[in-house]
């Protein structure tokens, strides 16, 4: 749980309460000048009603320069961000041919295959060539290839599982799969921070959804207890299953999950367990196999894992692994499987030459490389943000590493400023996050060097005295403590 100072929150209550004042106010003398206007809709009711895009119009578009930013390169450690201006105070931005080349804090590209890669990119060409860009069919149809089916054994074995299923898009892995996994007179349980996918495949499902504090087994424990003790509403009959879900890498906190207390909650409960790895595969563990290899935890405890592509790999879609039978029973009833498109071959060749770089089989060690990088990339690039002062959330080990900002006012400050440096880091706010808990995201990847990890560094602590977000005391640094014990002699 994140504790947030009471001036802090107070500051930031009182920066969201003028705000909203001010879009009130705005909106008010703005219904005064449309009222003999024509806005005559024919008979429609308004499409955007005032009050649901209040957001949208007096918050986010006076920032929306900090998001969606468009680039012009490969997502590398280094990128070319394209530069925009507005005429009409931030309401809509206008591309110019001009580029910042930007240091790469924002993207996912964890092992630096969103690049050009020696052993990847020529086999992904030759797919191209012989495959075409897209099957244009689902699986069911005429979109079965060669690649897929190697696909799908491939990833089964890197994750330790019977089998697999390899879907299209990362995001519709959970929320088109969790339907076709329960229904009405089951029960889902899951963590509060879990991804938007997760609660929308959830809410799909039809199910009974109860939610446990945020990687808290304990509580988890306790709300099995309880629901299994009173069953479905209404009814009170025992629950036809229940699935426990939870993620690998919590996206916006950074957090490794409590993996081994989780699965021994759900044995001593008999309850399944669904783990979303979408940011933990290929990024931790010795061999790159996720939190199951680095918390030790046997994949077999495990009844359904998911992942994508889309971070570690380079690539695009998502897969699941569990079972031969869940996965046989997936492939007949999934609506991700049987009526979208399937993955585009390109894609399915870039994942499988990335899983091979991982595990050695292209005749080198540089996915052993890549991983250690990645590890020692993250580990440093912390340590030395909580030394300087930042709230930095998240564990050892995980590239993600959230600062906090909390007032509305410092996203776009440390955004910009960042920008001005030429750093490209990613801020998150409300929706995402709860209101008061904004906070920038910096993601590392094995392709960034020593000297582009102390560049950021040194920015990012700049900034982060102009902008005002250290919340704790720095540590005096080697240097500091080496004049001091000079003095002293």
């Amino acid at each position: 749980m994140i504790t947030i100072p009471y001036l802090t929150a107070l500051s930031t209550y009182f920066s969201y309460g003028l705000l909203f004042a001010f879009g009130q106010f705005r909106d008010f003398f703005r219904k005064i000048f449309d009222w003999w206007r024509s806005g005559d809709l024919q008979g429609y009711a308004p499409i955007c009603l005032g009050l649901e895009d209040f957001y949208t119009r007096r918050l986010y578009l006076r920032i929306q320069d900090c998001f969606g930013r468009p680039i012009s390169s490969a997502p590398n450690a280094w990128f070319d961000v394209v530069e925009r201006y507005s005429n009409d105070n931030n309401k809509t931005l206008k591309r110019t041919t001009k580029v910042s080349r930007c240091l790469n804090l924002g993207s996912y590209n964890y092992l630096g295959f969103a690049a050009a890669d020696e052993y990847c990119t020529p086999r992904v060409i030759e797919t191209l060539k012989k495959f075409s860009p897209s099957t244009c069919s689902s699986r069911v149809d005429g979109g079965t290839t060669t690649l897929h089916n190697e696909l799908e054994e491939c990833v089964a074995a890197f994750v330790g599982k019977p089998a697999a299923i390899v879907l299209g898009m990362g995001y519709a892995t959970n929320s088109a799969i969790l339907p076709v996994l329960i229904g009405k007179g089951g029960l889902v349980i899951s963590d509060s921070l879990n991804h938007n996918s997760i609660v929308n495949g959830a809410r799909g499902s039809r199910a009974t959804i109860k939610v446990f504090q945020h990687n808290t087994p304990s509580h988890l424990e306790k709300v099995l207890r309880e629901q299994i003790a009173e069953g479905q509403p209404r009814t009170h009959r025992p629950w036809k299953k229940i699935i426990v879900v939870i993620e690998g890498i919590y996206s916006m906190e950074g957090e490794l999950c409590k993996l081994p207390e989780i699965v021994a909650v759900c044995k001593k409960y008999k309850a399944y367990i669904y783990l979303d790895e979408a940011h933990s595969i290929g990024a931790v563990g010795k061999t790159g196999r996720g939190v199951c290899e680095l918390l030790g935890v046997d994949t077999a405890d495990v009844d359904v894992m998911m992942g994508t592509f889309t971070k570690s790999f380079g690539s695009c879609g998502g897969y699941i692994a569990g079972s031969k039978e869940l996965i046989q029973y997936l492939k007949n009833t999934c609506p991700a499987h049987l009526y979208a498109t399937s993955i585009s071959p390109p894609a399915a060749q870039q994942i499988l030459s990335a899983i091979k770089v991982i595990l050695g089989e292209d005749g080198s060690n540089r996915g052993a490389q890549k991983l250690a990088r990645i590890r020692e990339n993250s580990n440093f690039c912390r340590s030395e943000l909580q030394k300087m002062g930042f709230e930095v959330l998240g564990d050892n080990d995980s590239p993600v590493m959230p600062i906090m900002l909390y007032n509305p006012a410092k996203i776009p400050a440390f955004s910009r400023e960042c920008l001005k440096h030429n750093v490209a880091v990613v801020t998150v706010a409300f929706p995402a996050t709860p209101l008061l808990l904004a906070r920038a995201r910096i993601c590392i990847s094995a392709s960034h060097t020593k000297e582009d990890l102390v560049k950021a560094l040194e920015v990012i602590s700049s900034v982060g005295d102009l902008v005002g977000i250290k919340y704790f005391p720095a540590e005096p640094n080697k240097l500091q403590k080496e004049e001091g014990m000079i003095k002293e002699d």
